[in-house]
């Protein structure tokens, strides 16, 4: 039961990996028709959030049992995140600004070991620093590379934000009243919304963009198509797998199969961008495949209740 629930959530991080990495070829064409990067942002979580109002209103009984979780959630893992990244993307390369980011398995790794001071298993620390590795490959690290020490400093927040999402996600899944991911999910993306909506100020957008085309390589897509994929594939669906793919796996193991997405995302550019595939970047993501499959193939060692051996002199005596 133990290995068919862990193949079950090795199965949807990979599915979730998938989603998000097709957010960006579908958030990009509707970039250069004219969005601005925060104001797709926005679009994104806020539709996430009205989709998944149900659920939020289902759940509403979270509020009260776990606000703190719903607001780091929402202000980290969701808000945290996108913000984060596309400030470092204004001052740094795209390249470096996504390798920063997924630095977050690392960093997650980091705070199981020394914060929460519980055991990280040589597999997932093996598969971390090979993904990592593949990771600098794909985005081609050293292809205009520059140093500016805020727009890193803005990459690394990104990836501690990232890291988080992990935590939050696996947050009081061993207690009783574990709470539903499903409504940490839709509440994440309520609050979200809102801290987006102060950063992007929407009512500042060219909301007539949505009602265009938009090119996809050789083919012009109707731009509510593609904002339809990154809301309901890219985010919904993406958040959700993942987040019952952490409670199934580990954050540890689920963190570095999430580092898959940038390779998703690299070969999607690829087939339906037209974006080229260089060699190293090939190389990178076999790399990233590689360090996936070392993490989840560490094993938890059982706990197996035994019980102390008793002194000599308390012994009963055996009979010959």
């Amino acid at each position: 039961m133990q290995a068919s629930g862990k193949n079950a959530g090795l199965g949807l991080a990979l599915v979730s990996a998938c989603a998000f990495g097709g957010s960006g070829v579908a958030a990009k064409p509707l970039i250069e028709a004219g969005l601005d990067p925060l104001h797709m942002v926005w679009l994104r979580v806020a539709g996430a959030a009205l989709v998944l109002s149900p659920l939020a209103w289902r759940h509403r009984s979270l509020v009260r049992r776990k606000p703190l979780l719903l607001a780091g959630f929402g202000l980290v893992a969701v808000a945290g995140v996108q913000a984060f990244y596309f400030a470092s993307l204004s001052r740094i390369p795209v390249g470096v600004a996504l390798l920063l980011e997924y630095l977050g398995p690392a960093l997650l790794l980091g705070y199981i070991r020394f914060v929460q001071r519980k055991p990280v298993t040589r597999a997932a620390a093996a598969g971390a620093a090979v993904a990592v590795v593949g990771l600098a490959c794909v985005v081609e690290i050293w292809a205009g590379l520059r140093l500016d020490l805020f727009g890193v400093l803005l990459g690394l927040a990104a990836a501690c934000c990232q890291a988080f999402y992990f935590v939050f996600a696996d947050q009081g899944a061993d207690a009783e009243d574990a709470p539903d991911p499903m409504g940490v999910i839709a509440h994440g993306m309520i609050v979200g919304a809102l801290v987006m909506t102060v950063i992007a100020r929407p009512w500042q957008m060219d909301w007539q963009v949505l009602g265009g085309y938009a090119a996809m390589g050789d083919l012009r897509v109707p731009a509510l198509a593609l904002l339809g994929w990154v809301v309901l594939v890219a985010t919904v669906f993406a958040y959700l797998t993942g987040v019952v793919s952490v409670r199934r796996l580990s954050p540890q193991v689920a963190g570095v199969v999430a580092c898959l997405e940038a390779v998703v995302a690299t070969v999607l550019a690829w087939v339906l961008l037209g974006e080229q595939l260089s060699g190293p970047q090939a190389l990178g993501g076999a790399l990233v495949l590689g360090g996936a499959l070392i993490a989840q193939s560490s094993r938890s060692a059982p706990v197996v209740a035994q019980e102390a051996p008793l002194p000599v002199a308390d012994r009963e005596p055996t009979s010959a």
